[in-house]
């Protein structure tokens, strides 16, 4: 979506080195994705310095800090982390988890008893929390092309504010070396985060306007199809 986006002053671009000054920075923004999503400056990618970002080598393997810190950021900061905007992967602060929640499920009604998204939460909340392929297994997606039909189920319980990833597990090869891109251990909000955390004393409509408004501090040239779009 094609949005004027010049951003606020205070976005920083280039400058985060560590995972300690980007867990700082999420809680002072309150709202940031994972990689770019056409909003110039806002993003972890952008604003960490060159040497955190993705580095293909010469062997085939890869570099990239700000990839291996997430589950860090998760498990140090408490923020939550799923696909929040346009199905793309974000962080939003313990401050403004609330508000995102209570507006989002009521875009995304909870699944009905029965469906299929109701088994899935059901399942990840009876185990506490479990990694995307178990859960996957454990609610029968074993079939051909299945895996893709139920990452579409996944990513809408996200984008309600139902599941939330808890941390990255690592799996490693017989020589003790990490490999692959790490699996998502999903988990509820409720669980990770507490009960409280995801009824605030506020309206659904009342936590909109506060995002809303939060938004436009950030992008203070844009209008409001800008908060539209992040919120629908």
């Amino acid at each position: 979506m094609n949005i004027p986006s010049k951003p606020n002053i205070d976005m920083k671009i280039n400058k985060i080195h560590n995972c300690s000054e980007l867990i700082e920075y999420i809680n002072e923004i309150g709202f940031l994705p994972l990689l770019r999503m056409g909003l110039n400056g806002w993003s972890a990618e952008e604003a960490v310095d060159e040497e955190c970002r993705y580095v293909p080598l010469p062997d085939g393997g890869w570099e990239w800090p700000l990839w291996e810190w997430k589950g860090e950021i998760i498990q140090e900061s408490g923020c939550a982390y799923g696909k929040f905007f346009n199905r793309k992967a974000a962080f939003i602060s313990r401050e403004w988890w609330p508000d995102f929640c209570n507006h989002r499920r009521s875009v995304f009604p909870h699944p009905k008893e029965g469906s299929i998204e109701d088994m899935i939460l059901q399942t990840l909340k009876e185990n506490g929390s479990m990694i995307t392929r178990d859960l996957r297994k454990t609610c029968g997606f074993t079939g051909t092309k299945m895996r893709g039909k139920f990452d579409s189920y996944i990513s809408r319980l996200e984008m309600g504010g139902y599941i939330v990833t808890e941390n990255f597990i690592n799996p490693k090869d017989k020589h003790g070396q990490k490999y692959g891109w790490g699996w998502a251990l999903l988990t509820t909000p409720e669980s990770f985060l507490g009960k409280d955390s995801c009824h605030p004393d506020r309206t659904p409509e009342e936590s909109r306007q506060r995002m809303r408004n939060h938004f436009q501090k950030l992008f203070p040239h844009s209008d409001e199809r800008l908060s539209d779009f992040l919120l629908k």
